[in-house]
C-alpha cells in the first residue's frame, strides 16, 4: 500500500470514528481532557500499526484495546498526572457539550468503581461479549460477569433515584 493510501485510509477512518471513540474514551476515564489524551495516544498508536492492523480488519477493537490500557497506565503513574493550581487562565468556557454528553447516565457511569465502568461501557454499550470483554481488560470471564452484574445494578438504582 502507498503511504498516500495508507493515510487517506487511516484519514477517512479518524474521521468517520472520531465522536463515537472520543466518547467511548470519556466513559471510560469520566474527564473530556483526560479522554482526549487517551484518544491522541490511541490514534497515534493505530496509525504506527495501521498497515498490519488494515489488513486484519480490527481497527476499533484495536484503538479500544490501547485505550483501555493507557487508562489503566495513567491509573498506575499518579505522579505523572498534572496537578491543579490556583491560577485560571483568561480564556472564555467552551461551549455547552451536546446533550448526549451530559447525560444522567454519563454521571451515572462515573460514580461506579473503575473496573465496573469498564466493563459496563466494553459490554453494553460497545456490545462486546463476555469473552471479548475479558481479552480487552486481561480479566477473566467470571469477573466480566460480576462486574457487570454490580455495574448495571448500582446503575439501576442511581438512575431510579433520578426519576
Amino acid at each position: 500500500m502507498r503511504r498516500a493510501d495508507r493515510d487517506a485510509a487511516f484519514t477517512d477512518f479518524v474521521a468517520a470514528r472520531q465522536r463515537h471513540l472520543r466518547r467511548v474514551a470519556y466513559a471510560l476515564c469520566g474527564d473530556w481532557h483526560r479522554a482526549d489524551d487517551l484518544l491522541q495516544t490511541a490514534l497515534t498508536k493505530l496509525y504506527v500499526a495501521w498497515p498490519r492492523i488494515r489488513h486484519e480488519g480490527g481497527e476499533e477493537a484495536y484503538c479500544r484495546q490501547i485505550m483501555v490500557r493507557a487508562n489503566i497506565d495513567e491509573s498506575r503513574r499518579p505522579w505523572r498526572r498534572e496537578r491543579p493550581s490556583d491560577a485560571l487562565p483568561d480564556v472564555a468556557a467552551a461551549d455547552p457539550a451536546p446533550v448526549e454528553e451530559r447525560s444522567a447516565l454519563f454521571d451515572a457511569l462515573q460514580d461506579l468503581p473503575e473496573q465496573q465502568r469498564k466493563v459496563v461501557v466494553l459490554r453494553h454499550w460497545l456490545g462486546l461479549s463476555v469473552r471479548e470483554t475479558a481479552h480487552e481488560l486481561g480479566i477473566g470471564e467470571g469477573t466480566v460477569k460480576s462486574h457487570s452484574s454490580r455495574g448495571l445494578a448500582a446503575l439501576e438504582q442511581v438512575l431510579a433515584r433520578q426519576r
